[in-house]
C-alpha cells in the first residue's frame, strides 16, 4: 500500500477535515448529515483505487460529498484519540487494519456498528469482521522470490534461517510487526511469544544478513535490480509486482501465512453517521470489490464479489491456505506494538 501524500495536497485535505471539525463547534456552519462524509485513509495508489471503485461511482455520483483526510495510519489513530476529549470527531470513517481497529475500539473512539445499516456486511468472509470493524481486503505475508534466481524457494518462514539464503532476503520496516510475529512463530510455534522470538530475529539478522528497506516500493526496487532474491511481504504485493513484469513466484509458508485485514470503522463521535454507514456499505459492494481486487490483487472480504474464477484463484487463498492463515491476537498486539516498534528501531534495524 502506498501511504504517502504530496505535501501540498495534504495541507488542502487537512483543511477540509478542519472545516468539518469547525462545523461541529458552536457557531460553526451547519452541514446536512446526509450530504457529506469525511474519510480518513492512506494516500497514493491505495486512495486512487478507493476513489475509482467506491467513492466516485457509489457516493459522489449519487450526491454525497466525500471529503478526504489522507495520511499515515499512526496519524489517523492520533487524531481519533486527541479528539476524544471533546467528544467531536473531524472524520466520520477511518480506514484501519484489523489490529489497529481493535486498539481504537478499546480506546472508545470507534463505534459499535449497527450492521442492519450495512446490508453487504452479511456476505463477508467468516472470521474477518468484528462488531466495530468492516473488513474490506485481506492478504497474508508470504515468501516472494525471483524465479530466475531461486529454483527451490524456502517453503517455510523457518527455512529463511538456512545459510543458503544469507544476503539474499529483503524486508521492509513497514512490516516490522509481522516480522516480529514471524520470529515468535519460528521460536515457539505461536504469535504471542515475541519476547522469545526476538532472540531468533537477532540470530536471523546475524546469519541471514537481510537487507532492510524503508517501504514496499524500495523493497520492490531491490528485487528488480537484483539486490535481493527473496522478499517477505503480502501476497497482494507480490502479485502487483509480477503484473508489472517482474519474474516472481509466491510460496505459501508451511506454518501458515500471517494475515493482514484492511477495512474501516465508524468514528464514535462522527458528525455524519448516516453517510458513514452508506460509505461502509459501499466499500463492500460486490462489483466495487471485484474492481478493487483486480487492480490491487488483495482478496475481497465479500464472498459475493463478482470475480472471475481465474482471478479469484490467483489472488485469494485456497480453502486449505485460508484455514491455515494466522490471525494475530489483537489484544496482545495492542498491548505490545509500541514497545515492538521501539525494539525494532533500536535493535534489529541497527544490527
Amino acid at each position: 500500500m502506498s501511504e504517502y501524500l504530496l505535501p501540498h495536497r495534504r495541507h488542502v485535505l487537512a483543511g477540509l477535515a478542519g472545516t468539518a471539525a469547525l462545523a461541529l463547534l458552536p457557531g460553526g456552519p451547519a452541514r446536512a448529515a446526509s450530504g457529506q462524509v469525511v474519510v480518513s485513509n492512506w494516500g497514493g495508489d491505495w486512495n486512487d483505487r478507493t476513489v475509482k471503485f467506491v467513492e466516485k461511482p457509489l457516493l459522489e455520483d449519487k450526491g454525497i460529498d466525500v471529503a478526504r483526510d489522507l495520511g499515515m495510519e499512526s496519524d489517523r489513530k492520533a487524531k481519533l484519540l486527541t479528539e476524544k476529549r471533546i467528544r467531536r470527531s473531524s472524520v466520520d470513517v477511518v480506514h484501519l487494519n484489523s489490529a489497529d481497529a481493535y486498539e481504537m475500539h478499546n480506546q472508545g473512539v470507534v463505534a459499535q456498528l449497527d450492521t442492519s445499516k450495512i446490508p453487504n456486511y452479511a456476505d463477508i468472509v467468516a472470521g474477518l469482521g468484528a462488531p466495530y470493524f468492516v473488513p474490506w481486503l485481506y492478504s497474508g505475508m508470504v515468501i516472494i522470490y525471483n524465479t530466475d534466481k531461486v529454483k527451490e524457494p524456502p517453503r517455510s518462514y523457518a527455512d529463511l534461517w538456512k545459510p543458503e539464503w544469507a544476503g539474499r532476503i529483503g524486508l521492509t520496516n513497514q512490516l516490522y510487526f509481522n516480522y516480529m510475529m514471524m520470529g515468535s512463530l519460528v521460536a515457539k510455534g505461536d504469535m504471542t511469544s515475541v519476547d522469545e522470538g526476538k532472540a531468533r530475529l537477532m540470530e536471523f539478522s546475524a546469519s541471514a544478513k537481510p537487507k532492510l528497506y524503508a517501504a514496499h516500493q524500495q523493497l520492490q526496487t531491490g528485487l528488480a535490480n537484483g539486490e535481493v532474491d527473496i522478499a517477505l511481504n503480502y501476497k497482494a504485493r507480490g502479485l502487483q509486482w509480477t503484473a508489472g513484469g517482474m519474474p516472481l513466484g509466491i510460496q505459501y509458508p508451511d506454518e501458515g501465512a500471517i494475515s493482514v485485514v484492511f477495512g474501516a470503522c465508524l468514528a464514535e463521535f462522527a458528525a455524519h453517521k448516516d453517510t458513514g454507514y452508506a460509505y461502509l456499505d459501499a466499500m463492500l459492494d460486490p462489483d466495487a470489490m471485484a474492481g478493487l481486487s483486480e487492480a490491487s490483487f488483495y482478496a475481497p472480504a465479500n464472498t459475493k464479489a463478482t470475480l472471475s474464477p481465474e482471478l479469484r484463484a490467483k489472488i485469494d487463498f485456497s480453502d486449505a491456505e485460508r484455514a491455515k492463515l494466522k490471525y494475530p491476537d489483537y489484544a496482545y498486539v495492542a498491548a505490545n506494538t509500541a514497545a515492538w516498534l521501539d525494539w525494532w528501531n533500536q535493535s534489529f534495524a541497527r544490527s
